[in-house]
């Protein structure tokens, strides 16, 4: 059984003719668990919205998507965050650090979400950051770190909750060649050790790391 199973998923912003835009239209696509998979497509082709329809952060105009077998499209809000807060791992192109925050502050955040005691925060937080080579920097603001580092703390904090999938979007956009390799060499490590990745990207040499290769353009998939 797939992990994410998308059956005819239509996306339409602005349903008033003849404005209607169709971000995605008609998308068949699944990705099996264990996984390593790399959508590509250029600016506007629908791939990032793809993402948060997977991710349960936006919702298919019409559709099924079945996550782990289980039909998510008619779930509540709180149903999904549930979901997003458990399961679900993101990486995004800014990082997305809360900049008042130490590394160790922002990769506790999941952790507070779930209720999870501080004591116990600090711990798996700490083991998260030492996963990604930033044991040194627990204390470091976002201000203090370099592009590559911040993005390190950004995948902690998307590990720390042992989510079953990780979503990355453009998660090496912001970085230098080598700060985009090292990302990219963590991703597949996360893999080899069994969580799903998916990384949604316009970078042929990013989506190279990935088993399978997913094209989409107008919001459908083309190969």
């Amino acid at each position: 059984m797939p992990l994410v199973e998308l059956d005819k998923i239509t996306k339409i912003y602005d349903q008033r003719k003849p404005n209607e835009f169709y971000a995605l239209n008609g998308v068949d696509l699944s990705f099996q668990k264990g996984e390593f998979a790399a959508i590509m497509g250029i600016s506007g082709s629908g791939k990032s919205t793809l993402m948060n329809i997977i991710g349960c952060l936006d919702k298919p105009t019409s559709g099924s998507y079945k996550f782990d077998g289980e039909e998510v499209t008619k779930k509540r809000h709180a149903e999904l965050v549930k979901i997003r807060r458990n399961r679900v791992g993101f990486i995004f192109q800014n990082f997305n650090l809360l900049p008042r925050r130490t590394a160790l502050s922002n990769v506790e955040l999941p952790l507070i979400y779930k209720s999870i005691r501080p004591k116990r925060r600090k711990i798996l937080a700490t083991r998260a950051l030492e996963q990604v080579g930033l044991g040194s920097k627990l204390k470091h603001r976002p201000s203090m770190l370099s592009g590559g580092e911040q993005q390190r703390v950004a995948i902690a904090r998307a590990i720390v909750n042992e989510p079953v999938v990780i979503l990355a979007d453009e998660p090496t956009g912001n970085l230098d060649s080598k700060s985009g390799r090292q990302v990219m060499e963590m991703l597949r490590g996360l893999h080899q050790k069994g969580t799903t990745v998916i990384v949604v990207t316009h970078d042929q040499k990013v989506a190279e790391y990935a088993q399978r290769i997913i094209n989409i353009n107008d919001g459908k998939i083309v190969s």
